[in-house]
């Protein structure tokens, strides 16, 4: 009779060959969190997209007031991304920090409902992006381990699938409730609370893999105060590249603006974000899937130039022709863009990194990633009020450029993996 066992997880504990590809790609945890993800996701987008119709046409805040909010909910949250990932790496634990960030989540709409103005909507902003930055390196450091190190592109691409499809699911909720009468935020925001607490539930069935105690044992800890060179040479300069990356990265938001102020509706505004939802689930598994077989780098090149192509193309969106079906389609070439490097950004950092520290230089490339939108947001939201607002996309446009052309020269060369 066979010996061999599973951890728990549905990941195998057996010499490799004993489990189906298929079994061992489809852990428990994998599902589970995926499940997880699509509910608050449905929930998130429910709320996401009217959120910058609100602040300007109900509260009264300027594009400056949103780049405001945005920037301060990216750099609140970097602050916690690393930190949680080393915590998880020094107590070999990821699920009490992916249940606990996920419930932050629902208290931080739920502070949304009850928001009477701007800096209220602010406080709610913040503590939702708290929970994010808590959960989300344990979170992908669980999923790593839970799936063969060869299927993690592919483990990452089906995470992020769920995870868009909740969103295609959110804001079609969002448009319903729209086209129903239902315009006032907080009428959502009661609807947003019921799949966001689902979620909170399904993550009490994660099991930890207790691989980060056992890589633990046998190695080192890295302190934070080293993460940063502990972390291998090529990973510094990849995190180089995605600082630079994000500066030009701004929130979503401005894209619904920039909508909005060439003569979209409300609901056709919701119904161009669902566009780009649709066009991300589409590739990001798929994506996900080839870059185990390619390399993850040029995956991440071309969806870096296409970024760039889609900025470009949202900064003259109002001298194209037929400027309006224009816009569905930079919509869809925006979703292509992150359907290709999501998930991938993920499994390359995952393939970089010692086991013992995965979670944190998982956390440590969310907070440079976050690090880069706070000046981002801020400076869209001053090159979109104070010039124009195609020099906002203007700027996103030039830095992915560049960040796309040092991807090139630096990151072609094949990742190893564990």
């Amino acid at each position: 009779m066979s010996d061999a066992r599973t951890d728990g997880n549905g990941s195998p504990n057996a010499p490799p060959g004993t489990p189906s590809p298929t079994r061992a790609f489809l852990s428990r945890n994998l599902i589970l969190v995926g499940l997880a993800s699509l509910l608050t996701d449905m929930s998130s987008e429910m709320v996401y997209p009217i959120l910058p119709l609100f602040l300007t046409a109900t509260l009264g805040a300027s594009p400056r007031v949103l780049g405001l909010i945005e920037g301060i909910v990216e750099a609140t949250a970097s602050l916690t991304r690393v930190m949680s990932g080393w915590i998880s790496d020094v107590m070999g634990k990821r699920k009490p920090f992916a249940v606990g960030g996920y419930a932050l989540s629902v208290l931080g709409k739920l502070s949304l409902y009850l928001a009477a103005s701007w800096p209220l909507v602010l406080g709610g902003r913040v503590l939702d992006r708290f929970g994010k930055g808590i959960r989300t390196a344990p979170r992908d450091a669980l999923l790593a381990e839970s799936v063969p190190s060869d299927q993690r592109g592919r483990a990452f691409g089906f995470h992020k699938a769920m995870d868009t499809l909740g969103a295609v699911l959110g804001v079609i909720c969002a448009y319903l409730l729209i086209r129903a009468g239902h315009s006032e935020l907080r009428t959502v925001l009661v609807w947003s609370l019921a799949p966001a607490a689902l979620a909170v539930v399904v993550l009490c069935f994660l099991r930890e893999t207790g691989k980060g105690r056992h890589a633990s044992s046998n190695r080192p800890r890295v302190r934070l105060s080293d993460a940063w060179h502990r972390a291998p040479s090529r990973l510094r300069l990849f995190y180089l590249i995605v600082f630079l990356f994000a500066l030009g990265g701004s929130s979503n938001q401005f894209l619904l603006l920039r909508a909005r102020g060439l003569g979209f509706s409300d609901a056709d505004t919701i119904l161009l974000y669902l566009v780009y939802n649709l066009t991300y689930l589409v590739f990001s598994y798929p994506a996900g899937k080839l870059s185990d077989r390619i390399g993850r780098a040029p995956l991440l090149i071309a969806g870096y130039f296409i970024y760039a192509v889609s900025y470009a193309g949202f900064a003259l969106a109002d001298h194209l022709p037929a400027s309006g079906t224009s816009l569905w389609l930079l919509f869809a070439l925006y979703g292509c863009y992150i359907g290709l490097t999501d998930g991938t950004e993920k499994a390359l950092v995952s393939d970089m990194s010692p086991s013992d520290a995965r979670a944190t230089f998982l956390g440590l490339h969310a907070t440079i990633t976050a690090l880069g939108l706070f000046p981002a947001s801020l400076i869209a939201g001053w090159l979109y009020d104070s010039i124009s607002p195609s020099s906002a996309f203007l700027f996103g446009s030039v830095c992915a450029l560049v960040a796309g052309i040092l991807a090139v020269v630096f990151l072609r060369r094949p990742t190893g993996r564990e």
